[in-house]
């Protein structure tokens, strides 16, 4: 049977495919360091896992409004007010299955067939593939590394044509780690208020930053930016949710009221228990936010260190989320290969040492580390990095 074109433009994502590969060769018995996760190594706080069972044994084991339960939006509208005094109302929060869902929804409602939406590299794999899904037209543009990977005004200017619907910001960025700060995002959002160009905000990791930097919203800047600005969120890093699949965006109540029709006849509504567990995750102590948030600090600062030893590496650092995303070009060539792919391939099949290629993020020069497992493993991975670069060069 032919499948559809939508689904046969799909570039499948190169994370999963590593940790695909990593974990095929671990079953085989193989000692395999995998640095290509995108998710906390902690378990869920307890005190949301207790939520969880206390649910189930109270029997919310049913169907809930497809936008989610009214107690998790007041938990989100709350949580918008303490962290960045932003008002929002019910009407104007979903809650999805997971902020990828979120993303996903989003895109289908706002998008026509051949609308373009901005995209700057380094993007996270799944922007592009779920802006072609909707019909839409993916516009990348390059953020340098030498501007910490962040594109200008001028850059944004540019890439505006009259089909321009929407432009993608993430900040706390994967794969760079790099933040926006409160001047440029001002300057973007003047251009886009401009065009009346919607901004997607997407902040899932906002907790996540080390060193002193500030995460800012683009809707904090002023009111007219709040409106013109859909945030995406969640507590899949925050509070080491992954799995349970909670997500949610925040903004203009129409196109919320697009976004829960749709999901009405696509997910009915987000995971009942999920949503009780995420209610205790932001109404409870966030301690917990704050050890992991220092653990990942601490691992950053160890390995960023350890990383830029390595000849051919060189690494802008980073400054929130929990991905290394340095230039691997030289150390390339350095080991003898063509390019950054055929390099991450063989240091997975000779060194062990499971890390994704940049050209998934449209970077094809950079490779994304992840320290988002122990201390232990990041510095033997590192090691092996190392020496295997060092068997190369003295061939």
């Amino acid at each position: 049977m032919k499948l559809a074109k939508r689904v046969a433009s799909l570039t499948p994502s190169t994370t999963l495919a590593i940790t695909a590969k990593a974990k095929e060769l671990k079953a085989a018995g193989h000692d395999v360091i995998g640095l290509g996760a995108g998710e906390p190594d902690f378990n869920t706080p307890q005190h949301i896992i207790d939520a969880a069972v206390k649910a189930m044994n109270e029997g919310h084991t049913k169907y809930t409004p497809s936008g989610g339960l009214a107690d998790l939006k007041a938990e989100i509208i709350k949580k918008f007010k303490e962290d960045q005094n932003l008002g929002y109302e019910p009407s104007e929060i979903i809650v999805c299955v997971g902020a990828k869902h979120a993303l996903y929804t989003l895109f289908q409602v706002i998008l026509d067939e051949g609308d373009e939406v901005i995209i700057p590299t380094p993007y996270w794999v799944s922007y592009p593939e779920q802006v072609k899904l909707a019909g839409g037209v993916p516009v990348y543009v390059e953020g340098l590394e030498e501007n910490e990977f962040k594109i200008t005004p001028e850059q944004l200017q540019s890439a505006i044509t009259e089909r321009t619907k929407a432009v993608i910001i993430n900040s706390p960025s994967n794969p760079t780690g790099m933040i926006y700060t409160k001047e440029e995002l001002a300057a973007l959002g003047e251009i886009c208020l401009k065009h009346d160009i919607l901004i997607v905000s997407d902040e899932i990791y906002e907790k996540l930053v080390y060193d002193g930097h500030k995460h800012v919203s683009i809707a904090q800047i002023s009111p007219e930016l709040k409106e013109q600005t859909i945030i995406i969120n969640g507590v899949s890093k925050s509070h080491s949710m992954t799995g349970w699949r909670i997500g949610y965006a925040a903004g203009n109540k129409e196109i919320i009221r697009a976004m829960t029709d749709l999901a009405s006849h696509s997910t009915s509504n987000p995971t009942s228990i999920a949503q009780y567990a995420t209610i205790a995750a932001y109404s409870g102590s966030q301690e917990t936010v704050e050890e992991m948030r220092q653990a990942f600090e601490q691992r950053l600062n160890i390995i960023y260190e350890k990383l830029i030893q390595i000849p051919g590496f060189s690494c802008v650092k980073p400054q929130g989320a929990f991905y290394l995303f340095p230039n691997a070009k030289e150390a390339a060539a350095l080991a003898g290969y063509h390019n950054v792919d055929e390099f991450v391939a063989a240091l997975l099949e000779e060194a062990k040492v499971a890390i994704v290629p940049g050209s998934g993020f449209g970077a094809p020069d950079n490779v994304r580390l992840s320290y988002a497992t122990s201390l232990e493993l990041l510095e033997k991975a590192i090691e092996r990095i190392k020496q295997f670069m060092e068997q190369k060069m003295n061939r």
